[in-house]
């Protein structure tokens, strides 16, 4: 009994074959490693929490990356599907009818719309005063034209109506109005002429006239109308066909009157 409490007093109390002491190493691997995630660390970076984080926190958290997600998804949209969303939400959140939402529609103009109202045949230095943004982007249109060889649609040339506008590049290319028919609707290249045309039109309430050149296959359909009135004869009214007549009968008994004068005379010298 005496030996074995002088074992037990001499490890400290208690000794057994199955304990490990190696409290020295352990606490010596513990600093190490403290040491190295001191070197380790960066100057921006947080230290580890040692405690459970906040519920506060975990909620940022969970919002910053909603907002992220919901700012890629609005940069993948364009901006008139970005649009529709906004509008989809206001009407979820506030309340109210698509229909709120729609804008008028009949006043909108495109570009062709300003071309039409703006356009000039042929534009002049007075023409170019006062010049808002529908007259530059006319003139900038006009600018690009090739004003050499018209363009001529016939279509109404039975009413003596004809339609003249200048080239386009691609018809330039084309070889559309100098050497095929200066005619919309026609495609033929053989016997064409260079004809100088009087074009007379109405332009914003004012009566113009330009010397256009067309290149013509025939002048047949633009001279319709001249030679219609050559070939159509006048109609005759009764009073003129009943007016004839009497006409000849005058100069009838005017002849016959002449006729027993010179007899009277003749009748006379023999005497």
């Amino acid at each position: 009994m005496d030996s074995l409490v002088k074992v037990h007093a001499g490890g400290g109390g208690y000794d057994s074959d199955f304990s490990d002491d190696n409290e020295g190493e352990s606490s010596e691997i513990t600093l190490k490693r403290k040491h190295e995630e001191e070197i380790l660390q960066k100057p921006f970076q947080k230290d580890r929490h040692s405690k459970v984080a906040h519920r506060s926190l975990h909620c940022s958290e969970l919002d910053r990356e909603e907002a992220r997600n919901r700012r890629a998804h609005l940069i993948s949209l364009n901006a008139f599907e970005r649009h529709k969303k906004f509008v989809a939400d206001y009407i979820l959140y506030y309340g109210g009818n698509m229909a709120d939402f729609k804008r008028a529609t009949a006043k909108d103009r495109t570009d062709h719309d300003v071309l039409r109202e703006n356009h000039r045949f042929l534009w002049k230095d007075e023409d170019e005063e006062d010049m808002t943004w529908e007259k530059e982007l006319a003139k900038k249109y006009y600018d690009k034209l090739f004003k050499e060889y018209c363009i001529a649609d016939l279509s109404r040339f039975k009413e003596n109506k004809f339609g003249f506008r200048w080239r386009t590049e691609n018809e330039v290319v084309s070889g559309k109005g100098q050497f095929q028919c200066g005619n919309k609707r026609c495609e033929n290249q053989e016997g064409l002429k260079s004809w100088e045309v009087n074009f007379a039109y109405v332009e914003q309430g004012e009566k113009r006239n330009a010397l256009v050149k067309l290149s013509k296959c025939s002048l047949r359909k633009i001279c319709f109308i001249c030679r219609r009135k050559e070939v159509k004869a006048k109609p005759k009214t009764q009073g003129e066909e009943n007016e004839k007549p009497s006409h000849k009968k005058k100069k009838r008994r005017k002849s016959s009157s002449s006729h027993s004068k010179k007899h009277k005379r003749g009748t006379a010298a023999g005497l």
